[in-house]
């Protein structure tokens, strides 16, 4: 028996008996099936939404013409239609809206030089010297180069889509949505604990001057967090003007020391009783003075001093130009990490004995009381208040960016992609700021050690992060290859093989925080905690994720943003 044909109103009724349509195309064969009333409306509307350009609401969309729309054989046990590549890259840029373009070409070289110094070398280098003696110096170099390899990395992304969303919209993209949820959530996990640290650090860094000796920490640990919280709500321009003038202040401060030291270790001055050059190196175990093994291990701690790299992919989808400012600010990385890290660690072992160096002190505050420079503790006290505020600062700006991603995919509160009228995801920084005032007191309260491993096992997110990166490139390269997407034009050098090296390479750092005993080994145990914690989120929020897919037919495309404009 011949079921009767499917009618579909409006479009087929008038030409009916026609074997071709209105334009003269052959009509497509009846379907063996028959389609009623509101199952058939809805696969209907399915199929125009699928035609539909992504991110763009019905409502809104440029008049069409009978002529634009094609009615699709629909079989009814065929699944929802899928969207093009073009399609879901369309979705991927509506995320973007309502970010402005704030960001400026000194502020954007800044921020990527800054991004790569912090306390790790200010405060963190002293007690590293005694480990590793002057082999520091190649052990920075090296994590340096991979860092760079992994802004370059990063780089081809940003060239192929700027977002605000950053890996984390990349790992949508390549992916899938699972991948995008682990990689955001770690993420913040990573600069939410981090954001802890700063604050109690900045606290604590106030407290050198004896006449705010007796005001509680908590105080100024509040005054920190308020402080960066406005300076993030009012707007990019204002955040990114701040981390300018904090990272001009690093960058100042190794400089000033840089040429200090030139001019000492040239004029052949004694400091501290001892002469300058590469006989304090042969004299003192030569530059492996414990061993190959002590510089290995170490690199599991000095490659998080490069944490904050790869905020520059943040702030590219609020900047001017960024196709074309992102590139020279990325490659003027690798020589600036040579300088700073390496020139300033090598000049530090030939004008004193690494033994002089000791963990808790600022090499540099021990070189200049060696040199008999007055107040020299007040300046350099001011510099790592200054990279700790900075560190705060850059976080709370790419938590805000990379929680408002998460959110326009359905991985996380819809509340955290809400946008104020000055064009900021206010939701997710006033979250960011709420976990770190919670952070703050528990600091005060639980047990240093545990503290410790709580923030080592945020910097696993720092590994994931990166690693993410390092992946997305891969599968970019392969959408190339396939015609996916546009070719490269920024490209990583060596790529493929030195993004599978960087890989190994954080692998290896893995292993080496699992020998690390004990904060490190509990760490590296704790992963199959995380991973089921994940699970449990992702399960919660994955019907949520599904249905705003551009290929979902409960998609909503209705921007998130407009929640949000015109408030506080």
């Amino acid at each position: 028996m011949i079921r009767p044909p499917i009618r579909v109103p409006r479009f087929r009724d008038k030409f009916e008996n026609s074997s071709r349509t209105p334009q003269g195309i052959p009509r497509l064969p009846e379907p063996h099936g028959r389609v009623h009333g509101e199952d058939f409306d809805n696969r209907f509307r399915c199929v125009l939404a699928s035609a539909s350009p992504a991110g763009q609401p019905r409502h809104e969309q440029s008049p069409r013409t009978r002529a634009d729309i094609r009615v699709t054989q629909i079989d009814s046990s065929s699944p929802a239609p899928q969207a093009s590549a073009a399609d879901r890259r369309a979705w991927l840029e509506s995320h973007e809206q309502g970010y402005h373009k704030g960001l400026r070409s000194r502020q954007v070289q800044m921020i990527a030089i800054g991004g790569a110094i912090g306390t790790g070398l200010f405060l963190g280098a002293g007690g590293r010297l005694q480990l590793a003696g002057p082999a520091l110096a190649l052990v920075y170099l090296v994590c340096g180069f991979f860092s760079f390899l992994i802004l370059r990395a990063l780089g081809e992304l940003v060239m192929h889509r700027p977002s605000s969303g950053s890996f984390v919209s990349y790992t949508r993209e390549f992916l899938g949505e699972r991948a995008a949820f682990v990689a955001g959530w770690m993420f913040f996990l990573n600069w939410a604990m981090t954001g802890i640290v700063d604050t109690t650090a900045a606290a604590l860094y106030m407290q050198y001057w004896s006449m705010f000796s007796d005001i509680p920490q908590w105080l100024f640990a509040l005054i920190a967090i308020g402080l960066i919280t406005v300076m993030n709500l009012i707007g990019v321009k204002w955040f990114g003007e701040m981390e300018f003038w904090f990272s001009l202040i690093k960058v100042a401060a190794l400089a000033l020391f840089l040429v200090i030291g030139v001019v000492v270790l040239g004029s052949g001055m004694e400091v501290g009783g001892h002469a300058t050059g590469l006989q304090l190196v042969s004299a003192n175990g030569g530059i492996f003075p414990h061993g190959l093994l002590p510089a290995i291990v170490i690199v599991q701690g000095v490659v998080f001093a490069y944490a904050g790299i790869e905020l520059i992919g943040t702030a590219a989808g609020e900047t001017e130009d960024a196709r074309k400012i992102l590139p020279r600010a990325i490659n003027s990385v690798i020589w600036r990490i040579a300088l700073f890290y390496v020139g300033s660690v090598a000049l530090l072992v030939l004008l004193l004995p690494w033994t002089a160096y000791k963990s808790g002190e600022s090499p540099f505050v021990t070189f200049f009381t060696a040199l008999g420079v007055p107040g020299i503790g007040t300046i350099m006290n001011i510099v790592v208040l200054t990279a700790a505020l900075s560190s705060l600062n850059s976080g709370l700006y790419s938590t805000g960016r990379v929680l408002r991603s998460l959110a326009m995919g359905g991985s996380a509160p819809d509340f955290v992609a809400r946008m104020n009228a000055r064009k900021v995801p206010y939701g997710g920084i006033l979250v960011t700021v709420g976990i770190y005032c919670i952070g703050v007191v528990l600091n005060y309260v639980v047990p240093s050690q545990v503290f410790e491993i709580v923030l080592n096992i945020a910097s696993l997110g720092i590994i994931s992060t990166w690693a993410f990166i390092l992946v997305c490139q891969l599968m970019l390269r392969r959408a190339v290859r396939r015609g996916e997407a546009q070719p490269i034009t920024f490209r990583m050098p060596a790529a493929p093989a030195s993004t599978w090296l960087t890989l190994l390479f954080l692998a290896g750092v893995v292993v080496l925080m699992a020998l690390d005993y004990p904060v490190g080994s509990y760490t590296v145990a704790s992963l199959p905690v995380i991973a089921a914690i994940l699970a449990i989120g992702w399960a919660l929020a994955r019907k949520k994720v599904m249905a705003r897919r551009p290929d979902s037919p409960m998609a909503q495309h209705e921007p998130l943003v407009a929640q949000g404009e015109g408030q506080p």
